[in-house]
């Protein structure tokens, strides 16, 4: 495991961190439903994605696998 050589003084350890910041989260408005989502996600409260209602489309593939389950 290597060693300091050296002392880093606290402004040049500060120097270094001074880019490690917290970026806020982007948001953008469903233009469905006008709520805020992440941008290349699908809308959390109506599941419109693009003008595609995923949410829709998830429980429809959801609710056929389970019946093919079921003996």
């Amino acid at each position: 495991m290597g060693l300091p050589k050296r002392k880093i003084s606290k402004t040049r350890r500060d120097k270094r961190r001074a880019h490690w910041k917290l970026t806020p989260i982007a948001f953008h408005l469903c233009p469905q439903c006008k709520k805020p989502v992440r941008p290349h996600h699908a809308c959390t409260f109506c599941g419109y994605y693009e003008g595609v209602g995923m949410k829709v489309a998830w429980v429809k593939e959801r609710r056929s696998s389970q019946q093919e389950d079921t003996p």
